[in-house]
């Protein structure tokens, strides 16, 4: 039996926690808030680049390929086991400054260093995760393979294949640290195969007939025939349209000329005929809801030329009027394969 003491101080201290329970409700005592941790900043990183003297290996005086001209590429190393996986980029209209992915969920930006018109180097490079609406990294929710970028200003969206998601940035406003919305988006792209899902991504000026429409492409989601899938988001004619596919390749970029038409990347791979990456051109005004699509090749290689997995594509119009294509190859973390940055000039035909 407990002493009249100890009951008394059992009384005093169950009194004590009703007074200070209500008090809290009341709100007469503060109570420290829950704060959510602030996202780290940019990490700055270096990375190492070797020059790819020649596009050719069998024969390095050559520059032209297709309708491509070699400008020169880099082979891109770092300390930082955070770089690799780089699945798409888009490079600004200087030329220099570029924004990349990594399907890991992670930003890649700097500047393409030039001597002349043949990149040499990468500077000022930083990376950091790319951040949910919640402000925690998307990959923390398993939101990674983050394949592809689009840009309408300071937008940009991010689709993010694994999950069938498409993400907008205020880029512009809030940098490496912007936080991801989710878009709405068409039911039947969660229809697309888990691994060969959104690969392209491609925002149409708003001066063009499709103007402010955003283009999803499928890495291989195919229709009954056996076409890629496409997605017509917002815009004046949301739908879904084909592209045609054509020996065995599969999309992996996409990426919008000055004149408004398409450059699709594509590859493929066999253990019989190893990797080979084509591009090939699409009329924009083609392109509408329940249209399939088709194009011209405008460059072809395989591994006879210095290469690999080429995922990653973007055009910028270069101060003297050229078309440059900027392709980044994904290393997918492996030491086998190499990050590599290519550049080229487009000819018209």
């Amino acid at each position: 039996m407990q002493s009249l003491d100890h009951r008394k101080a059992w009384r005093g201290a169950r009194t004590l926690g009703v007074l200070v329970a209500g008090a809290l409700a009341l709100g007469a005592i503060p109570v420290a808030a829950e704060t959510p941790s602030l996202p780290d900043p940019p990490a700055a990183i270096e990375i190492n680049a070797q020059p790819v003297p020649a596009f050719d290996t069998r024969d390095p005086a050559r520059r032209r390929f297709g309708l491509l001209e070699f400008r020169g590429g880099l082979v891109l190393t770092s300390p930082a086991k955070q770089l690799g996986g780089i699945s798409a980029i888009r490079v600004a209209p200087d030329g220099q400054q570029f924004i990349a992915a990594s399907d890991r969920g992670r930003w890649l930006r700097g500047r393409i260093v030039y001597e002349g018109t043949r990149p040499t180097g990468i500077a000022n490079s930083e990376m950091a995760p790319m951040l949910g609406a919640d402000g925690r990294p998307l990959a923390a929710r398993g939101w990674y393979d983050t394949e592809s970028i689009a840009q309408d200003g300071d937008t940009l969206y991010v689709g993010i294949e694994r999950v069938h998601r498409i993400v907008r940035f205020n880029y512009g406003r809030d940098g490496l640290l912007a936080r991801g919305q989710p878009l709405e988006l068409p039911p039947a792209i969660r229809k697309l195969p888990s691994n060969k899902s959104i690969e392209a991504l491609v925002f149409v000026p708003r001066k063009l007939p499709l103007g402010g429409t955003l283009i999803a492409i499928s890495e291989r989601g195919l229709d009954a025939a056996g076409n890629i899938l496409g997605f017509l988001i917002g815009g004046p004619r949301p739908g879904t349209f084909t592209i045609k596919r054509r020996d065995d390749f599969d999309i992996s970029d996409a990426a919008p000329l000055p004149d408004g038409d398409l450059l699709l990347l594509e590859r493929k791979f066999s253990f019989a005929g190893g990797v080979g990456i084509r591009i090939r051109r699409i009329k924009l005004n083609d392109i509408g809801p329940g249209t399939l699509v088709d194009g011209t090749s405008v460059f072809d290689a395989d591994l006879n030329y210095n290469l690999d997995n080429m995922e990653g594509l973007s055009v910028h119009r270069s101060a003297t009027g050229e078309t440059v294509l900027t392709l980044i190859s994904d290393d997918n973390f492996s030491p086998l394969q190499r990050t590599l940055l290519l550049q080229f000039t487009l000819a018209e035909p």
